[in-house]
């Protein structure tokens, strides 16, 4: 046993300097490999001059003045008169007797202070050419303050699609509808879906659905609500 400890204590210290030998010895042999190919990559440049790319050269031609500066006149076209015809009428004078002295002409500034005609209907004005939108024709904003949210009074199922049947998918789709004074949707957007495939049939869903108006100081209110639809196969 103890000539086995003493065979390993003295063989460590040999092993360690036989792995320092090579290692020495394996990074002199790559430190010339690397410098020999070094080496004869400058020296194949140096001796080839004539293959090496150049920046390329721009060649900027020197002109001189036009002709008409030099004292050369340009050569004068002559059109006949024949040639060419007007595209318009010729115009012809006006006596002074045919023109009214009553007649006021229009200016820009005359024009811009006149008011459009008050269309009936909506309640909507036209001042200058500008048609102001209606009150109701302006969605309400998202958070919009009411007392009683509306109710739902009509519910339709969307129609599921044929391709997610023969697929097997399901999903959820969050529309967010705007419900106007008379409880009947006028738009409806998608806020949230976990598949495309089920947004449309969503959309057509909800505008097909009738509430009860939302109430705000006693009276109707146009608001936002949030639906949410189910796609689910009977299994």
């Amino acid at each position: 046993m103890e000539t086995a400890i003493a065979s390993i204590r003295y063989g460590a210290p040999e092993l360690k300097q036989v792995a320092h030998r090579y290692t020495a010895v394996g990074l002199t042999i790559a430190l010339v490999f690397h410098l020999a190919g070094a080496g004869a990559f400058w020296m194949s440049r140096m001796l080839t001059p004539g293959e090496q790319a150049h920046p390329p050269r721009i060649m900027i031609a020197e002109f001189g003045p036009p002709p008409t500066i030099r004292g050369q006149a340009l050569p004068r076209m002559e059109i006949s008169p024949g040639m060419l015809k007007p595209s318009v009428g010729t115009p012809v004078p006006v006596p002074d007797a045919e023109v009214s002295p009553d007649r006021t002409i229009v200016d820009q500034r005359a024009l811009g202070e006149m008011a459009g005609p008050a269309l009936p209907g909506n309640g909507d004005v036209a001042v200058a050419g500008e048609m102001k939108p209606a009150a109701d024709d302006v969605p309400p904003p998202i958070f919009q303050p009411f007392e009683k949210p509306p109710e739902i009074v009509k519910q339709v199922l969307p129609v599921y699609p044929e391709l997610a049947i023969k697929v097997g998918l399901e999903g959820r789709v969050y529309v967010r509808v705007w419900v106007d004074k008379e409880g009947k949707p006028r738009k409806a957007i998608v806020i949230k879906s976990n598949a495309d495939i089920f947004n449309q049939s969503a959309i057509e869903a909800a505008m097909h659905y009738r509430f009860t108006p939302a109430i705000m100081n006693k009276g109707p209110v146009s608001v936002w609500m949030v639906i949410p639809f189910v796609f689910r196969l009977k299994h």
